[in-house]
């Protein structure tokens, strides 16, 4: 039996994965594709934080960047003010609330864990900004790694692989070997659905997802409300929650130890039925 990891190590604070657990997204964006313009003042970034706390969400994962296709890199300055009066303001309010900040930019990576983040939740694995790495080092907080090929503006224009399943997980292996070199303990990886792969890419990721297992580390799926549903089921992201349930009950049959979605309370009703299955 492969070891697996069972825990993330949150700046002092265990985590564990032995059961699967959900990161609920808050993002503080005018324009992501389900949910942005929709938490832009103080009291509904803290209402929303506190359902989804208490529906069930382990972790609060905090985006000021949206990275829909098509989207560009905003500036560091212009996303540290959108996140970081969110985070202390989250980290004040649920000091028992473990906060992931969504970011390609050590900045905000820094400034972010300072204000009371405790992940670091990078798309981009250091393409964007080269010093990640190397600032996730020396935070010595979990990363979530996670494949893309191009980059938000362009990563859906042409996406092409000889064999999806095999090259998303090469590339995994690659940068934890990076990861590890630079002394970073606690990795994450996220095969990246909707991310540089086309719809067929990302169903063969999904039925393949337990390649991921054999680096021993805990696996991200992230599919609430992508196109990955919408374009199969000819619907708009408001109606993809009956899809999402489903491809996250698909993700947790593969291996998955931490669910992203927008919606915890399904979420957990899924980890529930799934947890049922597995006892008998």
């Amino acid at each position: 039996m492969l070891y697996q990891q069972q825990t993330l190590n949150c700046k002092g604070r265990l985590l564990s994965l032995e059961q699967p657990v959900i990161m609920g997204i808050l993002n503080i964006t005018p324009d992501s594709f389900f949910d942005g313009g929709k938490y832009n003042q103080e009291s509904s970034i803290l209402a929303q934080t506190e359902k989804m706390l208490q529906e069930g969400a382990s972790i609060i994962d905090v985006g000021g960047m949206s990275s829909r296709p098509g989207a560009e890199v905003i500036s560091v300055e212009e996303e540290l003010q959108r996140v970081i009066p969110v985070i202390k303001s989250i980290h004040h309010n649920f000091p028992e609330a473990l906060i992931s900040i969504d970011t390609v930019q050590s900045r905000v990576a820094i400034e972010s864990i300072t204000a009371g983040a405790h992940i670091v939740n990078d798309i981009s694995a250091a393409r964007i900004d080269p010093q990640m790495y190397s600032t996730v080092a020396k935070l010595g907080v979990p990363y979530i790694l996670m494949h893309m090929q191009g980059k938000p503006n362009n990563m859906q224009d042409a996406p092409n692989y000889d064999n999806v399943v095999q090259q998303v997980l090469d590339f995994l292996i690659q940068e934890v070997g990076k990861l590890r070199a630079l002394g970073v303990k606690d990795i994450l990886l996220d095969p990246g659905f909707g991310f540089g792969k086309t719809v067929e890419h990302n169903y063969e990721l999904l039925k393949k997802l337990s390649a991921l297992k054999i680096t021993g580390l805990p696996i991200l799926a992230g599919v609430s409300r992508k196109s990955m549903i919408c374009k199969v089921l000819k619907v708009n992201p408001d109606k993809a929650l009956n899809g999402t349930t489903a491809l996250n009950m698909i993700a947790l049959q593969q291996g998955a130890s931490i669910l992203r979605v927008h919606d915890v309370k399904e979420a957990r009703e899924t980890i529930r039925l799934w947890q049922q299955l597995e006892s008998v």
